[in-house]
């Protein structure tokens, strides 16, 4: 099942009218979301999220459920003159540029995952940075993108958010971000401009949450009574793992996400929720 939860939109505008629009599409294997930029005023005119639901656990059924959103969503039935793809899994590491390989990115994704003989490896330079992101991009998508689109960019959620952090929310002392999304979390660990930690967890339990969020934090010997750890995604102060979270570590806050004016239309819960689609233009 396919099911839309939020839509935001200029009432003031009509995409049927615009020229020079762009789209920045964000998916995984539990939900779609999309935006429109116009650059003529530098505002995000357009947002829409769909959720999927347990049944959409594979990268064919993913793509069957992309192609009936483009079927049905009129906003998305214009012509955009660019395309922004980003793909969201946990199939991606991070390699700093001295030791990336580019003929052999198998390397870097076989040891932490299931790598299957006909998987594809892309990887994102991370701006400002001496880093990559290695990743397995979801190609019958993107080949579905190519026909509908002819030429577009594509990039990893990892990227953009790792890149957005470590460019924005600057500390010379060590940091935590954690973006929680339907069953998994990304857990951020900089200090100074610098990643020193990334992962993804899955968790089914508050208890899961918790578990593998002290454990890295000892492995990284952080005390708890320290560090700040900033909230993203899809969490609020009434979840369960927020409160768990806020019982063993000290200082718990949510990331602000005001800093950018192009926002104008979209709330900063909203912002918060969808970061990295929300950041990637």
């Amino acid at each position: 099942m396919i099911v839309k939860t939020k839509k935001i939109k200029n009432n003031y505008l009509d995409l049927k009218n615009l020229e020079n629009i762009h789209l920045s599409i964000q998916f995984s294997l539990d939900g779609f979301s999309f935006c429109v930029y116009y650059p003529e005023i530098k505002e995000y005119i357009l947002f829409s999220k769909y959720i999927f639901d347990d049944k959409i656990n594979t990268p064919d059924r993913l793509l069957k459920a992309i192609q009936q959103i483009f079927l049905k969503d009129i906003d998305l039935q214009h012509v955009f003159k660019s395309v922004l793809v980003i793909h969201h899994n946990n199939l991606v590491s991070f390699v700093p540029n001295a030791l990336l390989d580019k003929e052999n990115l198998k390397n870097y994704i076989q040891f932490n995952n299931k790598v299957l003989p006909n998987d594809f490896f892309a990887y994102d330079s991370i701006k400002n940075h001496e880093m990559a992101s290695v990743y397995i991009p979801y190609v019958n998508v993107n080949n579905f993108f190519i026909d509908l689109f002819g030429s577009f960019t594509y990039r990893h959620a990892a990227s953009i958010l790792v890149e957005k952090l470590l460019n924005t929310y600057v500390n010379k002392e060590v940091q935590v971000f954690v973006n929680v999304t339907k069953n998994n979390y990304e857990l951020i660990v900089t200090k100074n401009r610098k990643l020193l930690f990334y992962n993804t967890f899955s968790y089914q339990t508050k208890a899961d949450f918790i578990y593998y969020l002290l454990f890295t934090a000892e492995q990284l010997e952080l005390d708890v009574e320290q560090f700040p750890l900033y909230f993203l995604g899809e969490i609020t102060v009434k979840d369960e793992i927020y409160c768990i979270t806020y019982e063993y570590i000290r200082n718990v806050d949510f990331l602000s996400c005001l800093e950018k004016s192009e926002f104008i239309n979209i709330d900063d819960k909203t912002k918060c929720k969808n970061f990295v689609l929300l950041h990637a233009t």
